[in-house]
C-alpha cells in the first residue's frame, strides 16, 4: 500500500507560496527539502530551501566533494525567499547539507535541510538524500482508529523512551534498533493490555541526554536507531498487535546547534532575535517565533507530516505552558508584555489553535494531547467556544497532589485527606489524561516504588494501591516504562530498564497487577465511557478522613452499568466497613490489590459479598466490607457483566 500522502511534483507553485507566506500551508514537505526525482532524462534530486536572508546558497554533499560552487541554488524571487534547484546525480542516501552565505556581514554556514526526512547518526549532522516509500500492513487498524481513539474508548498508553527500554549488553549496551524492539514492545504492552504506546520524541536531536525533547529534525526519525521504513516498521508492528501510537512533538523551542535552525541564514529566522522572547531560560534553547507566518506553517508541516507519512495516532504536544505564557520561567524585566500588556502569548495561543483546526480537519480520528501544567481555561474545548482545540490535556495537578499525598507516611495521611480528593472539584473541566510519565523519575527524584513508605511489603502495596485508585479515576490512564513492574532505580536514558527483577514476586505480582488492571479496565465500560462528564461518577464517601478511606462509584451507559471503588490508604485492615451502594443484591470482587497473587496479604471478601436492607451515605442498601491494608477493591453487582 502506498503512503497515504505520496508527495506529489516536487516544483512549488505560486499557490504554494502564497499560502507558505500565508502561514497556511500545511504540507510543505512535499515541495521544500530534497526530492528525488527525474528531470530532463536525468535522475537526481529537486532541492528548496528557505533562507530568505541568504545572498548566495548552494548545495554541498559526498556527491561534490562538499564544495560550495559546485551546485549553486538560484533564488525564486524576491518576495518568497525560496532557493531551489535540480542536481543530477545523487542517489538514495546521498548526504547533503545548503551552504549559505548571508547578505548580513558575510556570514557563512552550513546548515542541515530543515526539511530532511532523513539524517546521518549523531553526532555527524548531514541530511540524507531519502524516499518515504513503503508498504503498510496495517489497514484493519487505520479503518477502525476512530473507534479506538475516541474520548469515550479506554485509554491505557505505555510511555517508552526507546534508547533505554531495553539494550543489548552483549553489544556494547546498545540500544535496540527500530525493527529489533518492534515485537518485543508489541507482545509487552499488548500482553500487559495497554491501549497505546507513547514514545519520547523520535525526531532527530544531537544531544542523547535530552531525551529527544531538544529537536533539530522535525520531519526526520532519528538514525540512531535505524531508518525511516525500519520506524514505519514498528509502528506498523504496534498497529497490526491492535496498539496505537502517540508521539512526542515539540514545537516549543529548539537547540542551538549550529546545523540546525537557530540563526538560520544569518539573521534569526526561526526564533526571535530578542532573548527576552527568543531565548529559552531553562533549557538554553531557542523559541519559536509564532508571529512569522512562514514558521507557524513549517511546524504545522511538521505536525501533518506525522500524521501522515507515519501513520501515527496522536501527537503529545510537549510544554504547552511554556509557549502560553510569555514571563514563563523569567523574572521582571526578562519578558516582553503583548500588545495589551498582559502576559499571554498571542501569537502561540493562535499558533495552537489553527494546528489542532488543521489536525483534525484532515485527521478527525486521532487526538492532540497537551502537556500544560497550569490552569489555563478551556485547553481541550473546541476554538469555536474559545479553547485551544486539543483533545486530551495532562492533569498534572492530579499527579502533583497524588504522589505527594501517597509519600507521606500513612500515619500523616488523615490530617492531608483533601490532598487526594481534591482533584475531583475540576475533574471534568478538561478532558484529562491522568500522567504518572518520564519526569516523575529523573532528575534526583527517584523511582516510583521509592518514593511510596514503609517497608519493602508496604511500599509494593502502596504503589498496587496508586494505580488502583489511578485506573478508577475519571480520566485516560499514562504510565511509564518501568513502572509496571516496580523499578527501583531511577530511570537511567543510556542503560536498560531492570528486566531481572521480575523474577522476584513483589516485583512480578505488581507487573501482574498492573496487567489486570488494563484488562479490567478494558472490560468495564463504566471505567472510561463517561471520563469527561460528571454523570459518569458520583461519592460514595470522601469524608472518612479519620480512617484514610475514599469510596465512589463509576457508571456506564445506564444506571445499571455501576462499578463501586474503595480504597483504604493505611495499612490497618477496616472490618465490617459499611459502604451505601445503589442497588441490592450480590456484588462480585472484580479486583482486590491485597490478593496474594499480586504479593498481598490475601485480605478480602472471598470474592463476593451480599449487600444489606442498612441505610449508609444516602442509599437504602449497603455492604458490610472487609478492607484490606493499603488496599483497593473493584466490587459491580453480580450478572451485570
Amino acid at each position: 500500500m502506498p503512503n497515504l500522502a505520496a508527495p506529489g511534483p516536487p516544483h512549488l507553485t505560486e499557490h504554494d507560496i502564497y499560502l507558505f507566506r500565508e502561514g497556511s500551508h500545511t504540507r510543505l514537505y512535499q515541495k521544500l527539502g530534497a526530492h528525488p526525482c527525474r528531470e530532463d532524462d536525468h535522475d537526481g534530486v529537486r532541492f528548496a530551501l528557505w533562507a530568505p536572508n541568504a545572498e548566495r546558497v548552494s548545495v554541498i554533499g559526498d556527491f561534490n566533494g562538499w564544495d560550495p560552487a559546485a551546485h549553486p541554488l538560484r533564488s525564486r524571487d524576491d518576495q518568497s525567499g525560496i532557493w531551489e534547484g535540480f542536481v543530477a546525480g545523487p542517489a538514495a542516501g546521498a548526504l547533503y547539507k545548503f551552504h549559505i552565505v548571508s547578505r548580513h556581514g558575510g556570514y557563512t554556514v552550513d546548515k542541515a535541510d530543515p526539511f530532511a526526512v532523513c539524517s546521518e547518526p549523531p553526532p555527524r549532522t548531514a541530511s540524507r538524500v531519502w524516499s518515504l516509500d513503503y508498504a503498510w500492513g496495517d489497514q484493519e487498524w487505520m479503518a477502525r482508529r476512530g473507534r479506538a481513539n475516541a474520548l469515550d474508548s479506554p485509554m491505557a498508553v505505555y510511555e517508552v523512551h526507546l534508547g533505554s527500554w531495553r539494550r543489548v549488553p552483549e553489544e556494547g549496551n546498545r540500544p535496540l534498533t527500530y525493527r529489533e524492539i518492534a515485537p518485543l514492545l508489541a507482545d509487552h504492552a499488548r500482553a500487559l493490555g495497554f491501549t497505546h504506546v507513547e514514545l519520547l520524541p523520535v525526531m532527530e536531536h544531537p544531544f542523547y541526554g535530552s531525551w529527544g525533547y531538544q529537536t533539530t529534525g522535525y520531519f526526520a526519525p532519528t538514525a540512531r536507531y535505524g531508518s525511516p521504513q525500519d520506524l514505519m516498521y514498528l509502528i506498523d508492528h504496534l498497529h497490526q498487535a491492535g496498539l496505537g501510537v502517540i508521539l512526542d512533538w515539540v514545537p516549543s523551542h529548539f537547540p542551538a546547534d549550529e546545523h540546525g535552525l537557530a540563526y538560520f541564514d544569518g539573521t534569526h529566522l526561526f526564533e526571535h532575535a530578542d532573548p527576552r522572547q527568543g531565548y529559552h531560560p531553562e533549557w538554553n534553547s531557542a523559541i519559536f517565533n509564532y508571529a512569522r507566518n512562514e514558521v507557524r506553517a513549517f511546524l504545522l508541516s511538521s505536525a501533518l507530516f506525522w500524521l501522515e507519512h507515519y501513520h501515527v495516532d496522536g501527537l503529545r504536544v510537549d510544554a504547552v505552558a511554556s509557549m502560553l505564557y510569555l514571563d514563563y520561567a523569567r523574572g521582571d524585566g526578562e519578558w516582553i508584555p503583548n500588545r495589551y500588556g498582559g502576559r499571554e502569548n498571542l501569537e502561540a495561543i493562535d499558533f495552537l489553535r489553527r494546528l489542532n483546526e488543521a489536525v483534525y480537519r484532515d485527521h478527525p480520528d486521532v487526538q492532540t494531547i497537551a502537556e500544560e501544567s497550569t490552569a489555563w481555561p478551556m485547553v481541550s474545548r473546541p476554538t469555536y467556544t474559545g479553547g485551544l482545540g486539543f483533545g486530551l490535556k495532562w492533569n498534572m495537578g492530579w499527579m502533583h497532589d497524588t504522589l505527594g499525598y501517597f509519600q507521606l507516611d500513612p500515619i500523616f495521611r488523615s490530617h492531608h485527606h483533601g490532598q487526594i480528593t481534591f482533584s475531583l472539584w475540576y475533574a471534568f473541566s478538561e478532558n484529562f489524561l491522568l500522567p504518572l510519565s518520564h519526569d516523575e523519575v529523573v532528575h534526583g527524584k527517584g523511582a516510583l516504588i521509592g518514593k511510596m513508605p514503609g517497608d519493602e511489603w508496604q511500599q509494593f502495596a502502596n504503589l498496587r494501591l496508586l494505580y488502583g485508585y489511578m485506573w478508577a479515576h475519571p480520566g485516560k490512564k499514562l504510565l511509564f516504562m518501568g513502572g509496571e513492574f516496580g523499578q527501583r532505580r531511577e530511570w537511567q536514558h543510556d542503560e536498560s530498564l531492570e528486566w531481572h527483577v521480575l523474577q522476584y514476586p513483589l516485583h512480578g505480582g505488581l507487573q501482574q497487577w498492573v496487567g489486570d488492571l488494563n484488562h479490567c479496565y478494558r472490560q468495564q465500560p463504566a471505567l472510561y465511557t463517561r471520563d469527561f462528564t460528571a454523570d459518569g461518577f458520583a461519592w460514595v464517601d470522601c469524608h472518612d478522613w479519620e480512617q484514610s478511606v475514599l469510596s465512589f462509584l463509576r457508571y456506564g451507559a445506564g444506571p445499571d452499568d455501576v462499578l463501586l471503588v474503595v480504597c483504604n490508604f493505611t495499612p490497618v485492615p477496616r472490618h465490617n466497613y459499611r459502604v451505601g451502594v445503589p442497588r441490592g443484591g450480590r456484588w462480585r470482587e472484580l479486583l482486590n490489590s491485597d490478593a496474594t497473587t499480586y504479593g498481598g496479604s490475601g485480605m478480602g471478601n472471598l470474592g463476593e459479598i451480599d449487600s444489606a436492607p442498612v441505610a449508609a451515605h444516602g442509599h437504602y442498601q449497603s455492604l458490610s466490607l472487609m478492607l484490606p491494608p493499603l488496599a483497593v477493591l473493584y466490587l459491580k453487582p453480580a450478572g451485570t457483566g
